[in-house]
């Protein structure tokens, strides 16, 4: 069992999960003029705190994770809140190509887990319709302790760097700015952008 499999049934009992996901949600809807016809995918959807927040301005919505225990939390939320066009999906597109098309793909927390950031940046380029909308919610560079150094990870990235990436792939329109900060025991302030772009 996964990291994430195990603290899947805890994970909405945190409270910063819940403020990051509200604070990222409330920026997503300023910076990207989104439509009721959108077809969404959230990408590492976790237990989808995020989309649910977003559910009512979305046409549909694909919840995309490859820890099927946060899969089957989205399974038990959308039967709870009774979506219809909401579709958890166990799906590990770090590993497997996916046919589907989006207007918009977003993801929060997420980048730093995936080992090949522009193979995953080129990826949801191709999953995208013209016209449609990118969205990264992820940490600033950071030293390292915000998992710990047990945890292989990226620590943090710089949004410029990401830009350039997002623009060689073909990307335009990408802006940024700091949408979240998480306040950790040890007395660090770790803070979050949110960065869109368009293809």
């Amino acid at each position: 069992m996964s990291e994430f499999d195990a603290r899947a049934r805890e994970w909405d009992k945190d409270q910063i999960h819940i403020e990051r996901s509200a604070a990222i949600a409330a920026e997503l809807q300023k910076m990207i003029p989104l439509r009721p016809s959108m077809r969404a995918m959230e990408y590492g959807a976790g237990t989808a705190i995020l989309s649910f927040l977003l559910k009512d301005k979305f046409k549909e919505i694909t919840l995309m994770d490859n820890s099927r225990e946060m899969i089957k939390v989205c399974e038990e939320k959308t039967e709870f809140y009774q979506t219809s066009h909401i579709f958890p999906l166990w799906f590990d597109l770090e590993h497997n190509d996916f046919e589907g098309k989006f207007d918009i793909v977003y993801n929060q927390m997420v980048l730093h887990h995936v080992k090949d950031i522009e193979f995953i940046l080129k990826k949801f380029y191709t999953m995208l319709n013209q016209g449609g909308y990118l969205a990264i919610a992820d940490l600033y560079p950071e030293d390292g302790s915000f998992h710990g150094v047990d945890v292989d990870v990226h620590l943090g990235f710089d949004p410029e760097n990401i830009s350039k990436i997002l623009k060689r792939i073909g990307f335009i329109e990408i802006e940024y700015k700091t949408c979240f900060q998480i306040k950790r025991d040890n007395g660090k302030v770790y803070s979050i952008f949110l960065l869109t772009a368009k293809k």
